[in-house]
Order: C-alpha cells, then structure tokens, then sequence
C-alpha cells in the first residue's frame, strides 16, 4: 500500500553524466521520507534559485534507507530549462522533493512470466521494480523476468547494469549499434507469439510513440500490459488537472484521469490515443 506523500529538503550528494544528455541525481532525504512503490515518481525543484518555478515529475530509479537517512536516485534526461538546471547542480545543493506521487505497479499473483518494455530514461521505474525486489520474492513462484530496451543508440541505453544478471535482458536501438536494429516494440513483436497470454504480464515506460506502438501490437492479444505514461505536469497533485489522459468508461463513454493523481501506471486497453476517433 502506497504511503502519503510529504515535502522534504534533500541534498546533492551525486550528479553525475551517465550518457549524452542524461545523469544520475544521488540525493539524500531524512529517513522520514515514505518508500516509493515502483512506478511511483516525486516532483524536485530547487528551493535557492527559485527556478524551475514549476516542479518537474521524475520516476524513482532507486530507493534505500540506510542509518540516520533515505537515499533516492533519479535518472534525468535533459529535455529543457529545468532539467537543464538539474543537470548542473553541485554536491551539497539542496532540492525540494515531493512525493512519492502516483500509482505504481500491480502484479497479480498468477503472472509467471514479467516483460518490461522500456524506451529511453523509460527504464528508470523498471529498473527500480526489478531491483526493489518484488518480482522475485519467495512467495512469487517460479516466475521469469525478461526486459526489452530502446534506445537510439548504444550510447543511450542507460541503466543497463540494473538489468543485467538479474534478467533475461534484450536490447534495441535504431542504428543498430547494440543489440536489435529497429524499436523495441519490433523486437517484442518478433517474440510476442512465444509467451502464454494468461500467464503473462507486460510493464512498461518510454516515450508516447513507443506505448502507441506497444497498444497497437497487443490489441488482438490478451496479454495483460500496464504503462506507465510519461506526462508534463504541474503539481503533481491533482490540483491544476493539466495532465489529463483520455480513458474509456464503459458503453462507448469516454473518461478523463490525471496522470499524476490517477497514474501515472494505467492498464493499456484503458487509454483513448485519440478520442474524437476512439471514442
């Protein structure tokens, strides 16, 4: 069960290039902080610059508690001013964090077999729900984890090490320089038919292209699939509504759930890519 959320003051203790235009934000938090649920995400802003004056939403990549503090780890692509800004900070700057916020992800007891879809810093939650433990505790049974990550190259597939040795692990990038030549929604597809509908359970996070793909390549499967939707938002909180996600009601009607309040983890078949059409 997700614990409530709170604002804490957290402190720099590592930022460090991990590729091109991403980087790894070590930051320790009081031990007060509540343990994020994987898929779960915080919003960080820095209290001294006053900049971003917004928040920005970053997925838990990992989480430890350790003797007098928490320490959290965010895996950061740099796609504006305010990730621009994180980028840049020096050990012993202090950020305010929100969170955990969200809902996270759920796995039935009756999955056997796990596949994690990730394209770009998607890997992030993956990555945290694979090494946070959970998948393979004892009580899970006999059951298989294999993760599929994209990327644009080689270069950019970050957080491999948190995948491998504890996966069946098959990379994608787009000019071929590791792994699968192509998106990962292809690779996927090529496997797709060996895996048993009722058994299997697909999680996933990466850009919109990708989870259009990954919707478009399950529509005449039952596989179950869980997304974690990466969304611009505001609050984080529900307050300013600004991350609305169309979502199908039942008898052709057509819903609308925040992103940050009601996800960001949602069942696949629940999103309208395009509800004027969709709906």
């Amino acid at each position: 069960m997700a614990e409530k959320p709170s604002v804490a003051i957290g402190q720099v203790m590592e930022n460090r290039s991990v590729a091109p235009g991403h980087f790894l934000l070590t930051i320790q938090l009081p031990l007060s902080f509540a343990t994020p649920i994987p898929g779960q995400f915080v919003m960080i802003r820095d209290p001294e610059r006053g900049e971003p004056l917004l928040p920005r939403p970053i997925s838990v990549y990992d989480f430890q508690r350790e003797e007098g503090h928490a320490i959290l780890n965010l895996l950061c692509r740099v796609v504006g001013r305010g990730t621009s800004l994180f980028s840049r900070l020096n050990r012993g700057s202090t950020l305010t964090v929100l969170g955990p916020l969200g809902r996270g992800f759920t796995i039935d007891p009756d999955v056997r077999q796990v596949l994690l879809v990730a394209g770009g810093v998607g890997a992030a939650p993956l990555a945290f729900l694979l090494q946070e433990g959970s998948l393979l505790k004892p009580d899970s049974g006999k059951r298989k984890v294999t993760a599929y990550l994209g990327a644009g190259t080689s270069e950019l597939l970050t957080g491999l090490d948190r995948f491998q040795g504890f996966c069946d692990l098959r990379a994608a990038t787009d000019d071929g320089s590791c792994g699968y030549c192509g998106p990962v929604t292809e690779l996927l597809a090529i496997d797709l038919g060996g895996y048993d509908a009722k058994s299997t359970l697909i999680l996933a996070c990466g850009p919109a292209a990708m989870i259009r793909s990954l919707d478009l390549l399950l529509r005449d499967t039952r596989i179950r699939c869980q997304v974690s939707l990466e969304e611009r938002m505001a609050c984080g909180v529900g307050a300013c509504q600004g991350c609305v996600v169309a979502i199908k009601e039942g008898e052709g009607r057509i819903g609308y759930r925040m992103v940050c309040k009601d996800g960001p983890v949602f069942d696949i078949g629940e999103i309208l890519w395009n509800p004027s059409v969709d709906g």
